[in-house]
């Protein structure tokens, strides 16, 4: 069953055969076709290559020893992001039973930008002359980057002629600041998708920065920062990531499927209830 609430057992059961069958995994033939987290790059691999992220990275939830990054801190809310944060009942806090994540009752989609630090199992990056595509492995979600030049959209959710709608991966530009360091801005995010797993809200003006730097050839780092001023009293960052290159560019399938959601909820969830005691500290 693949869904979030199964996750860390089958995590359990796979570093145990990981860690009991490396000898094995040596001697035996590879399937082109599977992704041994096992075989990651040994070391920095050297020099990295100039203006160059192509190709697939393993997170810190691929089973392949990627470290972990750091978590988001947030700062004081403003009066209405007090109001909406204190609306979220993260599944930390409240339980299955008692959350109204919206991905974790339904499988919705994480949305960005917490689908660039929560179930961070892999991603591709693919380049276009005028763009460059993120492909994320937990959900099978494709994020565009333009790179030809263009600004982000000032007009989103609006309701004039030409306004846009918001996205859930929003409007994203890239552009290489440095050899080394590929920067995307992002605005125009869905407001019904939470900015972090803990509950923190945005809104559709949200601006939020990635920066993608290439460490050497087998380690990159990502830092994420969000600027939402009708929510909160600073910018502030949303954490850190780390990634390690995949030697065989293969990515295994993992995704949150809504029947078995459903099924675990009415089986077990629901009926486990939730912790009404359970107290919030907004900021």
């Amino acid at each position: 069953m693949r869904n979030p609430y199964t996750g860390a057992i089958a995590g359990v059961a796979g570093v145990l055969l990981l860690s009991a069958l490396p000898a094995a995994q040596s001697t035996t033939a590879r399937s082109p076709w599977k992704y041994y987290p096992m075989e990651r790059a040994i070391g920095d691999g050297g020099p990295a290559p100039k203006r160059d992220l192509t190709g697939t990275w393993a997170g810190p939830g691929s089973g392949a020893a990627v470290a972990r990054g750091k978590s988001e801190t947030p700062p004081p809310l403003t009066p209405l992001g007090k109001q909406l944060y204190e609306r979220n009942k993260p599944i930390g806090k409240y339980s299955p039973g008692g959350t109204n994540d919206p991905h974790s009752r339904y499988c919705d989609p994480f949305g960005f930008p917490q689908n660039m630090t929560q179930e961070i199992r892999g991603m591709t990056f693919t380049t276009l002359p005028n763009r460059t595509f993120i492909l994320l492995q937990y959900m099978d979600v494709w994020r565009e980057v333009w790179t030809d030049g263009r600004t982000l959209p000032a007009n989103v959710g609006g309701r004039g002629r030409d306004a846009l709608d918001p996205k859930y991966n929003g409007y994203s530009v890239g552009h290489w600041e440095d050899d080394y360091t590929f920067v995307v801005d992002t605005t125009g995010l869905a407001e019904e998708t939470w900015a972090t797993k803990s509950g923190y809200p945005h809104s559709v003006d949200a601006h939020v920065q990635e920066r993608f730097h290439r460490d050497s050839r087998n380690d990159l780092t990502l830092t994420i920062t969000m600027d939402d001023p009708k929510l909160y009293t600073r910018p502030f960052s949303l954490g850190e990531e780390h990634f390690r290159w995949i030697p065989n560019q293969q990515l295994d399938e993992f995704t949150c499927i809504p029947s078995q959601v459903q099924q675990y909820l009415k089986e077990l969830g629901d009926p486990a209830g939730s912790d009404p005691s359970a107290a919030r500290q907004p900021n």
